[in-house]
């Protein structure tokens, strides 16, 4: 069985799963790439969401130790780095919503992979570690930045200094999980907020991440600008012109 898998179990949704339980799926040199190509191939596919998950009782265990422990060099720091920056950089990007449904433990990479998809659905045996001080090195995927932005500054500056490992009550609290589910229900809870995504003129849920997104990126007045911009459009599509038109024949007692 491939350690990676895009699958599409639902119409216009999406899941990248990765398959390594043996390392609780960590990731090796092999799997970050293919781990990059499936989520190329995700952009290239017809899709409206996609949910990011592990197999048997992991999240994402991070890198590969066993094996990366063969790879000493600052040259080799940096390829990995590299590579998985640019896939998890991808992943962001996409224009579609992502969601990782965090089904175990989710630690060093594993967090910063699921810090990269837009939402994220923990199930209660579930964790976001982020452990990386412990091996005496910073995030190298990208979290650093992330978290930043998601917690500020004293709060990820403690969490990355002292290697937190944080229950999934504690990352619903500071924001960093939309929901808690109960253990096993972490991929149909994550698949079902997938499919009422999906159910969106494709159009819509990629205005509104793009909307959010650039608050994210640009400064604030360009920002809004685009806005701006993405409204217009959206106001004169068909499908807004019919629920205006629905509206409006209920109001009058009339039928849809």
């Amino acid at each position: 069985m491939p350690e990676i898998t895009l699958t599409f179990p639902e119409p216009h949704v999406g899941l990248l799963q990765v398959s390594r339980p043996q390392v609780l799926n960590a990731l090796s040199w092999a799997a970050m790439e293919a781990f990059g190509e499936a989520v190329e191939a995700a952009r290239a596919a017809d899709l409206r969401a996609l949910v990011v998950t592990g197999g048997g009782r992991a999240f994402i265990a991070g890198g590969d130790l066993k094996e990366l422990a063969s790879y000493p060099t600052e040259a080799d720091g940096r390829r990995m780095s590299r590579l998985m920056t640019r896939a998890l950089a991808a992943l962001e990007s996409l224009p579609f919503p992502t969601i990782a449904a965090v089904n175990g433990p989710a630690r060093g990479g594993g967090s910063e992979v699921a810090l990269a998809c837009d939402l994220r659905v923990l199930a209660e045996n579930a964790d976001l570690g982020f452990v990386q001080a412990a091996w005496y090195v910073t995030p190298g995927w990208g979290a650093g930045q992330r978290l930043l932005r998601l917690v500020g500054y004293a709060r990820a500056l403690e969490w990355l200094l002292t290697g937190r490992v944080l229950s999934p009550q504690e990352a619903l609290e500071h924001g960093l999980a939309n929901r808690v589910v109960p253990a096993g229900e972490a991929l149909p809870a994550a698949l079902s907020l997938a499919r009422e995504i999906a159910a969106l003129p494709p159009a819509v849920s990629r205005a509104i991440k793009e909307v959010l997104r650039a608050g994210l990126t640009l400064p604030p007045a360009t920002a809004a600008r685009l806005e701006h911009d993405l409204f217009p459009p959206l106001w004169a599509a068909p499908e807004h012109v019919e629920a205006v038109r629905r509206f409006a024949a209920r109001k009058r007692g009339g039928k849809a």
